[in-house]
Protein backbone atom coordinates (compact mmCIF):
# COMPACT_ATOMS: atom_id res chain seq x y z
CA UNK A 1 0.00 0.00 0.00
CA UNK A 2 1.20 3.28 -1.16
CA UNK A 3 1.41 6.12 1.93
CA UNK A 4 1.49 9.69 0.39
CA UNK A 5 1.08 13.10 3.01
CA UNK A 6 -1.29 15.62 1.61
CA UNK A 7 -1.17 19.19 3.46
CA UNK A 8 -4.17 21.26 3.91
CA UNK A 9 -3.43 25.20 3.23
CA UNK A 10 -4.68 28.75 3.16
CA UNK A 11 -5.52 31.18 5.34
CA UNK A 12 -8.01 31.04 8.46
CA UNK A 13 -11.84 29.96 7.99
CA UNK A 14 -11.54 29.07 4.40
CA UNK A 15 -13.10 25.46 5.21
CA UNK A 16 -10.24 23.52 5.57
CA UNK A 17 -11.02 21.27 8.49
CA UNK A 18 -14.69 21.30 6.64
CA UNK A 19 -13.69 19.92 3.69
CA UNK A 20 -11.47 16.78 5.42
CA UNK A 21 -14.41 16.42 7.71
CA UNK A 22 -16.84 16.33 4.24
CA UNK A 23 -14.20 13.78 2.37
CA UNK A 24 -13.35 11.65 5.39
CA UNK A 25 -16.53 11.05 7.44
CA UNK A 26 -19.41 12.53 5.01
CA UNK A 27 -19.89 15.47 7.52
CA UNK A 28 -20.61 19.20 7.24
CA UNK A 29 -21.08 21.46 10.72
CA UNK A 30 -21.80 25.13 10.61
CA UNK A 31 -19.98 25.73 14.05
CA UNK A 32 -16.66 27.51 13.62
CA UNK A 33 -13.28 25.50 15.18
CA UNK A 34 -9.89 26.88 15.07
CA UNK A 35 -7.81 24.53 14.30
CA UNK A 36 -4.55 24.27 16.95
CA UNK A 37 -1.29 23.15 15.32
CA UNK A 38 -2.45 20.41 12.98
CA UNK A 39 -4.95 17.54 13.04
CA UNK A 40 -4.20 14.39 10.63
CA UNK A 41 -6.63 12.28 9.68
CA UNK A 42 -6.81 9.23 7.06
CA UNK A 43 -8.24 7.67 4.20
CA UNK A 44 -7.89 4.95 1.52
CA UNK A 45 -8.54 5.10 -1.42
CA UNK A 46 -8.18 2.80 -4.47
CA UNK A 47 -6.23 4.19 -7.28
CA UNK A 48 -5.93 2.54 -10.69
CA UNK A 49 -5.09 -0.69 -8.70
CA UNK A 50 -3.43 0.60 -6.07
CA UNK A 51 -4.75 0.94 -2.73
CA UNK A 52 -3.57 4.73 -1.48
CA UNK A 53 -3.19 5.77 1.96
CA UNK A 54 -3.76 9.70 1.90
CA UNK A 55 -2.69 10.86 5.59
CA UNK A 56 -4.17 14.21 5.53
CA UNK A 57 -2.40 17.15 7.65
CA UNK A 58 -4.95 20.26 8.24
CA UNK A 59 -2.86 23.25 9.37
CA UNK A 60 -4.14 25.80 11.18
CA UNK A 61 -4.63 29.07 9.18
CA UNK A 62 -2.43 31.85 8.64
CA UNK A 63 -3.54 35.17 9.81
CA UNK A 64 -1.31 38.47 10.54
CA UNK A 65 -0.82 37.14 13.99
CA UNK A 66 0.48 33.03 13.37
CA UNK A 67 2.46 32.21 10.35
CA UNK A 68 1.67 28.52 8.86
CA UNK A 69 4.78 26.63 9.99
CA UNK A 70 6.70 25.06 7.20
CA UNK A 71 8.25 22.34 9.39
CA UNK A 72 4.57 20.63 8.83
CA UNK A 73 4.93 20.24 5.27
CA UNK A 74 8.24 18.64 4.80
CA UNK A 75 7.49 15.17 3.44
CA UNK A 76 4.22 16.29 1.35
CA UNK A 77 3.90 14.62 -1.63
CA UNK A 78 1.04 17.31 -2.64
CA UNK A 79 -1.26 20.02 -0.82
CA UNK A 80 -4.51 21.46 -1.74
CA UNK A 81 -4.60 24.96 -1.16
CA UNK A 82 -7.61 26.60 -0.24
CA UNK A 83 -9.53 29.88 -0.67
CA UNK A 84 -12.46 31.43 0.74
CA UNK A 85 -14.74 32.85 -2.13
CA UNK A 86 -16.76 35.16 -0.12
CA UNK A 87 -13.25 37.03 1.49
CA UNK A 88 -10.86 37.93 -1.01
CA UNK A 89 -8.15 38.39 0.84
CA UNK A 90 -7.82 34.83 1.22
CA UNK A 91 -6.88 34.49 -2.56
CA UNK A 92 -4.16 36.88 -2.10
CA UNK A 93 -2.71 34.43 0.90
CA UNK A 94 -3.25 31.76 -1.05
CA UNK A 95 -0.48 32.79 -3.91
CA UNK A 96 1.97 34.22 -1.28
CA UNK A 97 1.24 30.35 0.45
CA UNK A 98 1.84 28.71 -2.59
CA UNK A 99 5.27 30.71 -3.39
CA UNK A 100 6.31 29.93 0.65
CA UNK A 101 5.06 26.20 0.29
CA UNK A 102 7.36 25.22 -3.35
CA UNK A 103 10.17 27.34 -1.38
CA UNK A 104 10.21 24.73 1.10
CA UNK A 105 9.12 21.69 -0.38
CA UNK A 106 10.10 22.00 -3.99
CA UNK A 107 6.86 21.73 -6.69
CA UNK A 108 4.75 18.92 -6.10
CA UNK A 109 1.47 18.49 -7.25
CA UNK A 110 -1.31 21.00 -5.95
CA UNK A 111 -5.34 21.85 -6.29
CA UNK A 112 -6.05 25.66 -5.76
CA UNK A 113 -9.61 25.31 -3.83
CA UNK A 114 -12.31 27.77 -4.58
CA UNK A 115 -14.39 27.05 -1.35
CA UNK A 116 -17.61 28.04 -0.06
CA UNK A 117 -19.67 28.01 -3.39
CA UNK A 118 -23.10 26.80 -1.86
CA UNK A 119 -22.69 31.07 -1.21
CA UNK A 120 -21.75 32.15 -4.53
CA UNK A 121 -24.05 35.42 -4.27
CA UNK A 122 -21.27 36.59 -1.75
CA UNK A 123 -18.37 36.18 -3.59
CA UNK A 124 -15.93 38.33 -4.10
CA UNK A 125 -14.09 37.42 -7.45
CA UNK A 126 -14.52 37.96 -10.55
CA UNK A 127 -14.69 35.25 -13.76
CA UNK A 128 -11.21 37.28 -15.17
CA UNK A 129 -9.76 36.06 -11.55
CA UNK A 130 -10.24 32.70 -12.35
CA UNK A 131 -9.39 32.47 -15.89
CA UNK A 132 -5.90 34.50 -15.07
CA UNK A 133 -5.22 31.79 -12.91
CA UNK A 134 -5.98 28.93 -14.85
CA UNK A 135 -3.69 30.57 -17.75
CA UNK A 136 -1.43 29.80 -15.42
CA UNK A 137 -1.89 26.27 -15.71
CA UNK A 138 -3.00 25.61 -12.26
CA UNK A 139 -5.76 22.58 -11.32
CA UNK A 140 -8.62 24.79 -10.41
CA UNK A 141 -11.71 23.02 -8.25
CA UNK A 142 -14.99 24.69 -6.67
CA UNK A 143 -16.21 22.95 -3.84
CA UNK A 144 -18.64 23.28 -1.35
CA UNK A 145 -17.71 21.52 2.00
CA UNK A 146 -21.37 21.80 2.81
CA UNK A 147 -23.20 20.06 -0.12
CA UNK A 148 -20.39 18.09 -0.94
CA UNK A 149 -19.69 19.05 -4.03
CA UNK A 150 -16.38 19.28 -5.82
CA UNK A 151 -15.09 17.83 -2.45
CA UNK A 152 -14.48 13.79 -3.38
CA UNK A 153 -12.85 15.44 -6.77
CA UNK A 154 -10.18 17.52 -5.00
CA UNK A 155 -8.97 14.60 -3.60
CA UNK A 156 -9.38 11.53 -6.10
CA UNK A 157 -7.48 14.41 -8.32
CA UNK A 158 -4.40 15.66 -6.18
CA UNK A 159 -3.98 11.45 -5.35
CA UNK A 160 -4.14 10.84 -8.87
CA UNK A 161 -1.79 13.83 -10.06
CA UNK A 162 0.65 12.65 -6.97
CA UNK A 163 0.53 8.50 -8.34
CA UNK A 164 0.66 9.41 -12.24
CA UNK A 165 4.34 12.09 -11.11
Amino acid sequence: MLQKKICMVGAFATGKTSLVSRFIYSIFSDRYYTTVGVKIDKKTLNLQGNQVNLILWDLYGEDEFQKVRMSYLRGSSGYILVVDGTRRNTLDKAFELQTKVEETIGKVPFILVFNKWDMTEEWEFEPQELDSILSKGWNVIKTSAKTGQGVEEVFQTLAHQIINR
